[in-house]
């Protein structure tokens, strides 16, 4: 039986250390070997993270790799494990350098030695984060346990690379026994944390449960938790894992003053404003996380540091400091895209993160399209001229408190799409406010003139109406999502001046995705959208505000706005009608998408896709005309998200649309 003993102290803002060093620092004495226990120093942590104990050093930092290995010897190594137990088998070989580094020589006999004995702590520490405390460890170089050789042994390498095999009993899995917490005296229920007797006794999962439990004292506002006593006990004869854990918990603390440091031309009052967090308040860690991302979401800093004091104020309360690190404000760019019938496209953007001082933002954007563009028809109106479009858009956080951002914005467009020709000058006035992490809403007031060319004729048209947007996020990425739920629920009540039409344009889209495997390997994703306009008839509804299908946001591998209701054939005097291939849009619309992302590497996707859509001019969806599209994509991941490259196939095409339509872009499909 072996006795463990040690006393740790929480601190402020605690270092996220790897579940591995974690795990040993607790446990690494617990079921040594030889079952006795010895007296010597528990436990001396250096300032690269490694550790000593009972003069044993573990996960030292690897050496700069030197320009040679002196005197290289190559080696070859086995790992055999005494049960069937094929994930065991798989981690102990991820924690073996011998296995890890198998390809790579060492430097000379005593280089070889040295590696072994270090492996053989890691393996140790490995079967002890799977509950393995009886386990042993026997490794061998030229048939000779290295716990028998000499520190100046020598190894013949004439005869190929030095045999090494590495043979581990990992004995029987240790369960938890007796437990016994309390915190300041009061005791505390061991099954809230899964640390109930009978449970698994891996060092790994007891350190996390343990880090939940001082976890949950800090978020009920108790900043200086600290563990004044840990007793492990671990029981051969019966495989059981005796634990007691004393915590002194504190009493609860308020926030006090805010105090910024790093600033240099963003207002230090500004940051501790926008940090939102209200002296008297509660110690909270969850708002020292929202107040730095909170922060950084202010897109004017490189990195942002939010933690407490060490120490409470003379009045009691606890001080939070904030480090700011100022990103560079101005910034510029330049786009270009191709399409065989849509022709080349040139952007460009310039911008200004900080313009006085409070993180106001300033864009300008500019682009031109449809550059070389062919025609697909010569039955419908057609047109050869340019795209143009441009926009500035003003941001300024904080207007109705830290969460909020007013966003102004004017835009001008003039474009050419299948339906109509359309020039529009608009301009937004609103704000956006961050409810919740995951749920944001948004309200603006728009104004917009346009003049809009279609099959009919001439129009132009006065709109006031009232945009507003809520939007739920909890994907676990926004640009390659694995797992969550993405909704968005728009609606726009809108008033046409000149005609005096009101109408209320409103759309509820929705996605969801499920991983298949613990490696992310296997992602299905789903997709659904409904949309639908009331109150008025179709021909009072600017074209634009219509609903459309088609294309890389919506169905892919038909053409953008062919699927739509279109405008009937023309009789021709004396002749055989002509065939009408103008899409008029429609006031409702039904999408819905499913795609595998099938990882073939760590970094490749293959994407098999089926979309489907319907536009119809009533409010409910016709699906008797539902147009369908399949294909297949590629994904390349990268640190700034997925590469895509999306080729779809129309199921039931139009005149309009071509036999595939080829997609690129950065991020998911959706």
């Amino acid at each position: 039986m072996v006795l463990l003993k040690s006393a740790q102290t929480l601190e402020g803002s605690r270092s996220t250390s790897k579940k591995r060093r974690r795990a040993l620092r607790l446990f690494a004495s617990i079921g040594l070997l030889t079952g006795t226990a010895l007296a010597s120093p528990l436990l001396s942590v250096d300032e690269a993270e490694a550790f000593e104990l009972f003069g044993f050093k573990f996960f030292e930092g690897d050496e700069e790799a030197a320009a040679g290995v002196i005197n290289p010897i190559a080696y070859a190594v086995t790992l055999t494990l005494t049960e069937e137990n094929e994930t065991l088998k798989e981690e102990l070989e991820s924690a073996s350098t011998l296995v890890v580094d198998a390809e790579d020589p060492v430097s000379g006999s005593l280089g070889l030695l040295s590696k072994a004995k270090n492996d053989r702590k890691r393996l140790v520490a490995s079967l002890y984060e799977n509950g393995r405390y009886g386990g042993v460890v026997t490794i061998r170089i030229e048939g000779q346990d290295i716990a028998e050789l000499a520190p100046d042994a020598e190894f013949n390498t004439s005869a190929g690379p030095v045999p090494v095999t590495i043979t581990v009993d990992p004995g029987a899995e240790f369960t938890m026994g007796a437990v016994d917490v309390t915190a300041d005296g009061a005791p505390v229920d061991p099954e809230t944390y899964d640390l109930d007797p009978g449970s698994s006794a891996a060092s790994v999962r007891i350190l996390s449960e343990e880090a939940k439990l001082l976890e949950a004292l800090r978020d009920g506002g108790r900043p200086f938790v600290a563990i004044t006593e840990r007793d492990v006990v671990a029981d051969h004869a019966s495989d059981r894992l005796d634990y007691r854990l004393g915590i002194s918990p504190g009493e609860p603390v308020p926030f006090g003053q805010t105090f910024v440091a790093g600033a240099k031309d963003v207002d230090p009052g500004f940051i501790a404003y926008m940090a939102g967090i209200e002296p008297g308040k509660t110690f909270s860690p969850t708002d020292l996380a929202d107040a730095r991302d909170r922060l950084l979401g202010l897109d004017v800093f490189s990195s942002v540091t939010v933690k407490e004091g060490r120490a409470q104020a003379a009045d009691g309360t606890l001080p939070v400091q904030v480090e700011v690190g100022e990103r560079k404000f101005r910034y510029y760019g330049v786009g270009a895209t191709y399409s065989n019938t849509e022709g080349a496209g040139v952007s460009g953007y310039w911008g200004h993160r900080n313009l006085f001082g409070r993180a106001e933002s300033l864009r300008l954007d500019a682009a031109v399209s449809r550059i070389g563009a062919t025609a697909v028809s010569d039955t419908a109106r057609e047109t050869d001229e340019f795209d143009y479009k441009a926009s500035a858009v003003f941001k300024k956080p904080g207007v109705l408190g830290p969460d909020s951002v007013y966003v102004g914005s004017i835009e001008a467009v003039t474009e050419h799409p299948l339906a109509y020709d359309r020039m529009s000058i608009a301009a937004t006035s609103g704000v956006q406010y961050k409810l919740t992490k995951q749920q944001t809403i948004e309200a603006r007031i728009r104004g917009e003139y346009e003049e809009i060319t279609d099959y009919l004729g001439d129009a132009d048209f006065l709109i006031a109406s009232v945009p507003i947007t809520y939007t739920y996020d909890g994907r676990d990425d926004m640009l390659n999502p694995t797992e969550g739920i993405y909704a968005k629920l728009y609606a726009e009540p809108s008033y046409e001046i000149n005609e005096g039409v009101p109408y209320l344009k409103a759309r509820a889209d929705a996605s969801t995705y499920l991983s298949l495997s613990e490696s992310d390997r296997f992602i299905l994703a789903g997709r659904i959208a409904y949309g639908a306009i009331v109150g008025a008839d179709l021909e009072d509804i600017p074209n634009d505000k219509r609903f459309y299908g088609g294309g890389g946001g919506s169905v892919r591998g038909y053409a953008f706005q062919t699927i739509s209701p279109f405008y009937p054939d023309v009789d021709r005097p004396g002749g055989d009608p002509t065939f009408n291939d103008t899409p008029t849009g429609g006031l409702s619309l039904f999408e819905a998408s499913v795609e595998a992302r099938i990882g073939v590497t760590e970094n490749i996707q293959i994407v098999p896709f089926v979309d489907a859509g319907t536009v119809t001019d009533d409010l409910v969806p016709d699906f008797s005309d539902l147009k369908i599209g399949a294909g297949i994509g590629a994904r390349y991941l990268t640190s700034f998200g997925p590469i895509r490259v999306d080729i779809g196939i129309p199921l039931d095409p139009s005149s309009r649309d071509g036999d595939y339509q080829i997609y690129a872009g950065i991020g998911q499909a959706f």
